[in-house]
């Protein structure tokens, strides 16, 4: 036998032993192979009923918070998470998290490479609503925390452990979740900090069982004082935070003693002080001789899908949009002696709070007097983000023969990107199925789109490969996309219109929103008939959120949203009141 052939008789001998040396997972990341497993169980003594949910296992290789407090799906530093759905999971039964459970950002656990890790189980709990529709659908109730599965109240979770992982080795690690995260605490009324709560007859019946709207309402200076006085009413729409209101309004002076905490999102050491700072300004602002009486409300709606509504009819959330025009708000004016009429309304937000303060005028036109819209969700759909819904066919990447680039989901103001929009549905994905993540892309699937067939949210596109549907887009751009319904509806909206519509966004926004806004102004800016009268301005490589401050950076505008719109709220009524209208006994 030549040297030749016997050099490669040994090579091929070599192959077929490593070949057969190689570990249960081979190779690494085959999940057909992998038998790698995690059992995930809760004791009896936690729930003696079997429960319904969401099983998640976080793995996470870095040291500080709970592992379950390291999931960030829209940041680059985010931990691993795998989940898994249970019905009927008996106590003392373990759920199992195998090769074929979604993850993310690794899709499975057979890729995670070997070592060890702090490792943390929970169950988001569900429950089963039936619904007037004649759906019955299976989902997380808020309980109070605004629809975070982290730190609701209820959920299971396991105390943190250290663990070796060998995906390539035959294992079931177990785990009991033997905690339960405690209720969540309601901040106590002020003197001039009310807490509203009332059942709302129209989501109750929706929902198939009793459902509330609340508020935190900020009651003018001298409201006691002054019996005879009533007053304009102005809401903050934004995310779900109990105590919002209480955290921007501080009658005291700033804790001295306070540690200072970095601010990660501004860069700026010490934030937590400044935040304190703002807020007594806030006070002093409030109580100033010159400062016109309002009431100023923040609404509290957390939902099964999302720790707010969008303050919209929606066919997934119910009628949220009347139950808060037609029962909260006439409830919180009765009782706080509001005038009650369109011409004394106003409403403000940033981000989802933006979005819900322009929807609440265009939907509600003679209910407001002006909006103020910072930083909107995308306001047409014509660029969701960086997807145009209608002409796109892929949401994840863009449209090319030769090429897959992906669409970028989240930037900074240098348009360094943290996470693509595939990356940020994927971790949706993997948080829950069925939209019910309780995250920012999902809620958009819940509010704007139609009802699918299991009683869910119907999607707007696959979560796992970005194919969009065209049937649910046409029913997005019919019901809620807010730029073409004041294209389509111009004739009639814009007399009613005329003056009310502000739009402030950051040219820079870390989410794309601000390619939106330039195609409804636009719009707005070439029609004549009439002229919309309003006004549209951008911040000058300013992220997200930014509200129409050229002065202030967004760490510092962000507090001062009432100081900053007042003025224009007052001008608005002064010039356009009806005859007769009380335009003095709020002006003390």
């Amino acid at each position: 036998m030549s040297g030749y052939h016997l050099k490669w008789r040994i090579a091929i001998g070599l192959c077929i032993a490593l070949i057969l040396c190689l570990p249960a997972c081979r190779p690494q990341g085959s999940e057909q192979e992998c038998r790698l497993k995690f059992g995930i169980s809760f004791p009896a003594a936690k729930s003696a009923a079997p429960l319904d949910g969401r099983i998640l296992l976080v793995v996470s290789s870095e040291e500080g918070a709970d592992p379950i407090k390291q999931i960030a799906v829209r940041e680059k530093d985010t931990q691993l998470l795998f989940g898994t759905d249970v019905e009927g999971l008996q106590p003392e039964t373990e759920a199992i998290i195998d090769a074929s459970a979604f993850g993310f950002p690794l899709e499975s656990i057979a890729r995670i490479p070997k070592g060890t890790y702090r490792v943390q189980a929970l169950l988001n709990r569900y429950e089963t609503f039936n619904r007037a529709d004649g759906h019955t659908v299976k989902l997380p109730p808020d309980q109070g925390e605004g629809q975070k599965w982290n730190i609701k109240p209820g959920n299971l979770y396991s105390t943190p452990r250290k663990i070796k992982i060998n995906p390539g080795r035959s294992q079931t690690i177990s785990i009991e979740l033997d905690q339960e995260i405690p209720p969540a605490s309601e901040p106590e009324e002020t003197r001039y900090i009310k807490i509203e709560k009332i059942q709302s007859r129209l989501l109750t019946e929706f929902w198939g069982r009793p459902m509330f709207l609340g508020a935190h309402v900020l009651l003018p200076h001298g409201f006691e004082e002054h019996p005879e006085a009533r007053y304009p009413l102005v809401i903050n729409h934004g995310h779900f935070a109990n105590p919002y209101i209480f955290d921007l309004f501080r009658e005291e002076p700033p804790d001295p003693d306070l540690e200072p905490e970095y601010s990660e999102r501004f860069h700026l050491e010490g934030y937590n002080k400044i935040v304190q700072e703002y807020a007594h300004k806030f006070y002093q602002y409030w109580t100033a001789p010159d400062t016109p009486r309002m009431i100023l409300i923040t609404i509290q709606h957390p939902n099964p899908y999302f720790d707010d509504s969008y303050a919209v009819n929606s066919a997934n959330l119910g009628p949220y949009g009347d139950a808060i025009m037609q029962e909260l708000v006439p409830h919180i004016e009765k009782k706080y002696r509001g005038i009650g009429e369109g011409w004394a309304r106003f409403t403000y937000g940033g981000s989802t709070g933006g979005w819900e303060a322009l929807a609440a005028q265009v939907f509600y036109p003679e209910e407001f007097n002006g909006c103020f819209a910072a930083c909107p969700d995308p306001i047409t759909f014509r660029a969701f983000t960086v997807v145009d819904i209608y002409k796109d066919k892929n949401a994840y990447f863009l449209e090319s023969p030769w090429k897959k680039t992906p669409r970028p989901g989240k930037r900074n103001y240098l348009g360094e990107v943290s996470a693509t929009l595939e990356e940020i549905n994927r971790g949706e994905h993997a948080v829950a199925t069925r939209g019910r993540s309780g995250d920012q892309w999902d809620i958009w699937f819940a509010v704007y789109g139609p009802t699918d067939e299991d009683g869910y949210p119907k999607p707007l596109w696959d979560k796992l490969t970005g194919e969009i549907d065209p049937e649910v887009a046409a029913y997005w751009r019919e019901n809620y996309d807010l730029g073409l319904i004041l294209e389509r509806d111009w004739k009639t909206l814009g007399p009613k219109l005329k003056g009310k519509i502000h739009i402030y966004c950051g040219d820079m926004d870390n989410y794309y929103l601000n390619n939106a806004v330039y195609l409804v102004e636009d719009f707005l800016e070439s029609t004549t008939n009439p002229y919309y009268d309003g006004d549209v301005d951008y911040g000058d490589r300013a992220e997200h959120c930014w509200n129409g401050d050229h002065d202030q950076p967004n760490a510092i505008s962000r507090l001062r949203y009432q100081q900053m719109y007042a003025p224009v709220m007052v001008e608005r009524m002064m010039k356009n009141h009806p005859r007769g209208a009380d335009l003095k006994s709020w002006r003390y």
